[in-house]
């Protein structure tokens, strides 16, 4: 009787997990024949992990729910979510205090790690989804930088017929990750190529080159800087994020850019280039092409136009900022077709607040600009997609 009764318990167990599990199906972001993590089309997840010998088991998705899993007669601890919002969302396991990852997911790099994600597809949503339409190639690149001294790392992305119209001159995105991700990110978690793809075949935007380069630079000889204990904000980390900043501007311009140009049949003016960047790159993209508007004149900033303008308490003073370009906004628009901001609405306030006063800085100066808000997105890849899906068709 006591077997039949466990028996019992153990199939029931089943039973209402399979009912709980109807109308989900396994994500895209799943590990080639794994049945989880799982995804229905309230955008509820469940997830599914095999921890027989462990106490306790957490969910913890970066930018969402962080709850305990429940431990099944069968080993397997399990958990359903409320519903999240479209996208790539980022998560980890924490099993008896360690934190692993999912090995039923792919693993994506971010957070200055490679981590589980699951992506939640956006209902109706087409244009980051791979099409019955004329793919372009993405291609690895090794470029030698005297800058930094070492053999440098970025993807490049081919437009269609790349390949077959031999004559054809092209111009160029320069296209930048965030903080702890790196140039995989616009590729892997973004779908840049798809989503360029698409906008091409759809007619909506011009064939262009985009190069997604490794964000992060130090001078040839240069010592990494010991930052343990150093919060951010302090005046270590500070000087450490300029340098940085100041080796990865000297990089693409002396570096990166001239190996494009000699490698690629681009248009090699800045007619024909444009740089645009999310959260860290989005300062990046800044700072590199406000000090270098001889060599772009499309600029984009993907929740992270301005940097420490941005995050501070100040407002924009076009005089002086940025070696004052914006002091005159009649040159300023002769020179840059396009500026561009981009936010999410669920955006952390300060970064929201941030670039909502760099907005109406710029409109106060009389710069011409554009202003894009995602409806109901994080600090995450949804945001960036829409971003790139708005930006793209503006250029060149």
């Amino acid at each position: 009787m006591k077997k039949a009764g466990i028996l019992t318990i153990i199939l029931l167990a089943g039973f209402c997990w399979a009912q709980e599990s109807s109308g989900f199906q396994p994500a895209s972001t799943n590990v080639w024949g794994a049945e989880y993590p799982r995804v229905d089309s309230a955008g509820k997840v469940q997830i599914r992990v095999k921890a027989p010998d462990a106490t306790k088991v957490k969910l913890n998705f970066w930018s969402g729910p962080k709850v305990d899993m429940e431990k099944q007669p069968d080993g397997f601890w399990t958990v359903t979510t409320t519903p999240l919002v479209p996208g790539l969302h980022y998560y980890t396991l924490i099993i008896d205090g360690a934190e692993v990852s999912d090995t039923n997911s792919q693993a994506f790099f971010g957070g200055g790690k490679y981590a589980s994600a699951v992506e939640v597809p956006e209902p109706g949503s087409t244009y980051y989804s791979i099409q019955d339409v004329p793919h372009g190639q993405v291609r690895e690149v090794w470029y030698n930088s005297k800058v930094t001294g070492t053999w440098r790392h970025a993807l490049v992305y081919l437009p269609p017929n790349y390949d077959t119209q031999t004559k054809a001159r092209y111009p160029v995105l320069y296209l930048q990750h965030g903080g702890g991700e790196d140039e995989t990110g616009w590729i892997r978690q973004g779908h840049a190529n798809v989503i360029l793809d698409n906008l091409i075949a759809a007619g909506s935007c011009k064939p262009m080159i985009i190069v997604m380069a490794y964000g992060y630079a130090r001078r040839a000889g240069q010592a990494a800087p010991d930052l343990t204990g150093k919060p951010f904000g302090s005046p270590e980390m500070m000087k450490a994020i300029q340098d940085m900043s100041a080796a990865f501007e000297d990089d693409v311009t002396q570096a990166l850019i001239p190996y494009i140009d000699q490698t690629f049949r681009t248009i090699p003016d800045r007619d024909h280039r444009a740089m645009a960047g999310l959260s860290l790159g989005g300062m990046q993209t800044f700072q590199i092409t406000l000090n270098h508007l001889d060599l772009f004149s499309y600029i984009g900033g993907f929740s992270g136009a301005g940097g420490m303008l941005v995050l501070g308490d100040r407002k924009l003073d076009p005089k002086t900022d940025y070696n004052g370009v914006f002091a005159d906004p009649a040159a300023f628009a002769k020179k840059v077709h396009l500026l561009w901001l981009g936010v999410g609405t669920k955006e952390p306030e300060r970064m929201r607040a941030g670039l909502l006063r760099l907005h109406t800085s710029l409109q106060e100066a009389n710069i011409q600009h554009v202003f894009y808000e995602s409806p109901g997105t994080d600090h995450e890849w949804q945001t960036w997609r829409r971003d790139l899906k708005d930006f793209a068709p503006r250029l060149f």
